[in-house]
């Protein structure tokens, strides 16, 4: 019986790990040099993938895993949802994992892919690491991401744009009368924290309505309780007539504080939120978000899966949600309110 080469042999000729040749012959996207490498390799050995093992371990007992930074925040339950959706009818399965902002832990769960206990993986992380990019691009099973790699990197991606979103919801604010406009960001070491940053500056740069800008110690409720303790410090004169926080968890954790403190909303502030989740619909007053459709990201996500699935062979594609400005109580005009129209 002829000996079959094993895919050990294929990596040793390419110089690469296995599990860059497990990502090429399976027709999941990796850099081009690697790809040639590879297929120079099986070429030379006469490497053939074993379909029938394939196809018992891509059918229909798919095991995704979904991989977040914290799944108690609302927008990863929604996004997960949306997953869930996109799946319907697979017969895939779903396992959540969460790796509580440890970007060790994140980096870790990716690589133990190559021990099988997930067959393909959705990922939305909140830091991105050289690492984290090395090892998705190494990960030996269909891999898609919720959010920004950076330019050039071959995986399927799902991208919105909180730049963009923080424009609107600046720009939402001017025309409600603010000026003296505060931004509450997360930790700039996230993609969320750098990207809303960038955003803030740029409707700043354009408007000239700006107040203090707080980086809270995490995009939590708690938090933002934290960073409306730092504004009130200010005193009178410098207190902000409006905030503007990187998410709804941080806006409505000012909105409370402020309410406890005697503020009273939206005549004496004004607050924007961004996320679109739950709560920011049933607290009161109703908080003014930009919604970057979390759900519809996961959907998005969960039919790339499955279409790199179906056809591994073709090029990375990127997926893109517009964001969408919500407006509701909490960021009415102080002149509306002021009229009786708000409390």
């Amino acid at each position: 019986m002829t000996r079959r080469t094993t895919i050990v042999e294929v990596a040793e000729l390419a110089g690469v790990s296995i599990s860059s040749v497990s990502r090429v012959l399976n027709g999941i996207p990796a850099r081009k040099g690697t790809e040639e490498k590879v297929r120079s390799a099986a070429a030379q050995l006469g490497y053939t993938p074993d379909a029938t093992g394939r196809a018992l371990k891509l059918g229909s007992s798919l095991q995704v895993a979904f991989a977040v930074d914290d799944i108690g925040n609302p927008v990863y339950t929604e996004m997960m949802q949306g997953v869930e959706e996109g799946m319907s009818g697979s017969g895939a399965r779903l396992v959540v994992a969460s790796t509580g902002h440890d970007k060790h832990d994140l980096l870790s769960l990716v690589q133990s892919l190559s021990r099988g206990y997930a067959d393909a993986l959705v990922i939305s992380p909140l830091q991105r690491t050289p690492e984290l990019v090395q090892a998705l691009l190494d990960a030996p099973v269909p891999v898609v991401v919720i959010g920004d790699l950076g330019p050039d990197v071959p995986l399927d991606v799902v991208r919105t744009d909180s730049r963009r979103g923080v424009v609107l919801a600046h720009e939402h604010l001017v025309a409600s009368g603010r000026r003296r406009i505060a931004f509450v960001n997360g930790p700039t070491d996230t993609s969320p924290g750098r990207a809303r940053l960038e955003g803030f500056q740029t409707a700043v740069a354009t408007s000239g309505a700006a107040g203090p800008v707080i980086q809270a110690s995490g995009f939590t409720v708690t938090a933002g309780e934290e960073a409306w303790a730092q504004l009130e410090a200010l005193g009178p004169r410098h207190r902000p007539d409006a905030v503007l926080a990187a998410n709804d968890l941080l806006a409505l954790g000012v909105m409370r504080a402020a309410l406890n403190a005697g503020r009273r909303l939206p005549r004496q502030l004004g607050v924007v939120g961004i996320d679109d989740i739950q709560f920011a619909r049933i607290f009161s007053p109703s908080l003014t978000s930009v919604s970057l459709q979390a759900r519809e990201r996961g959907r998005l996500a969960a039919e790339l899966l499955l279409e790199r699935i179906a056809t591994p062979g073709t090029p990375a594609r990127t997926r893109f949600v517009a964001p969408e400005l919500v407006v509701r109580e909490s960021s009415r005009s102080a002149t509306d309110a002021a009229l009786g129209q708000s409390s």
